[in-house]
């Protein structure tokens, strides 16, 4: 039998009925930062560069989203509507509804200096915040938000990093002063499966293995969780002196990771962290990258503290200046598109 000239919906339909499975397509993904133009400027002096959101575009280019606020630490998008997102914030917890045109500021002054937000894809009422004295936790779409912070310590609750579990609804987990914590009931219990000494700087959830976790801390070096962050063991080749920021996965080769530090500049494996590589031929000396993030495609961007945004189209064997002359990006994020 011979098949040609079909495409579409109609090969599908013909691996079917052939008994035979049809391929199953790519994800497809957008990619954000979180980024302030900050070279030279001084508190209090006007605003004149655009800082906040920004998406990249088909060509490449980076496209302002929302309102221009040099506080911006993180973005997240309700996943059964993409106009409605979510900025953490120096002044606390932004929301828009119609796709950043308009904002309602949703805390009072007792929650702010804002670290980190989530929202639940599977209960997306409820809305996650990370703050230096906590967690606060909205059910409504954050027309309310409320502390939730049973389990977590008196003292060493600093809040640096909260992150939802895709799989489970109100199972997340905080990245704490004092180590990782856990809930499985929206935050109305939590529990120390990671304890540390200083804080944990980023929590990540594989997007290939939802049981796969990675955590890098201040003076912990880097963590794994293959049971779904229930308990974790330390990447012994990963340096442990100096502060690592933030730790993320190539969405398109389940065993790559990369590491941002202050110290080391760019740490990445591409062995599932048997082994690690500093790569930072191309950035500026010192190797100060505040955070580290892989687009849909595979390339690797490196924020370098008051320089610029750095790509590497070689997973950091090879660096150049990018664009955004002056960033301090806070936040990468690759948002899964909306079926149609």
């Amino acid at each position: 039998m011979v098949i040609k000239n079909i495409t579409g919906p109609l090969v599908g339909l013909l691996l079917c009925t052939l008994g035979v499975a049809a391929p199953t397509p790519k994800p497809a993904y957008d990619f954000y930062i979180c980024a302030n133009i900050n070279r030279n400027y001084t508190i209090g002096a006007e605003i004149l560069t655009m800082n906040g959101v920004f998406q990249r575009d088909a060509a490449g280019a980076w496209q302002h989203l929302g309102y221009n606020d040099m506080g911006v630490t993180a973005v997240a998008f309700d996943p059964r509507d993409h106009r409605v997102w979510y900025t953490s914030a120096l002044n606390g917890l932004w929301r828009t509804l119609d796709g950043g045109k308009s904002w309602r500021m949703c805390n009072g002054w007792e929650m702010t200096e804002a670290r980190d937000v989530a929202v639940d894809p599977n209960a997306p009422d409820n809305v996650y915040l990370a703050l230096p004295d906590g967690v606060a936790v909205s059910s409504d779409r954050a027309q309310t938000l409320e502390r939730r912070e049973n389990g977590l310590p008196d003292r060493g609750k600093f809040t640096q990093a909260i992150k939802v579990d895709r799989t489970r609804a109100g199972r997340v987990f905080a990245g704490c002063e004092l180590g990782i914590y856990l809930t499985d009931d929206a935050a109305a219990h939590w529990r120390r499966v990671l304890p540390t000494k200083e804080m944990v700087t980023d929590i990540q959830q594989s997007p290939h293995d939802p049981h796969v976790w990675l955590a890098v801390t201040q003076s912990a070096g880097a963590w794994r969780s293959t049971d779904g962050g229930v308990t974790w063991v330390n990447f012994p080749n990963v340096p442990t002196s100096r502060a690592l920021y933030n730790v993320t996965f190539d969405v398109t080769q389940p065993l790559r990771y990369a590491i941002g530090s202050w110290a080391h500049g760019v740490l990445t494996s591409e062995d599932g962290g048997l082994t690690w590589q500093d790569r930072n031929q191309g950035l500026p000396a010192p190797h100060r990258v505040w955070r580290v993030g892989v687009d849909p495609t595979g390339l690797l961007y490196a924020s370098v503290f008051g320089e610029t945004l750095y790509v590497s189209k070689d997973f950091g064997r090879t660096w150049r200046a990018d664009a955004l002359p002056g960033t301090v990006v806070n936040n990468f994020l690759i948002l899964p598109r909306r079926a149609n």
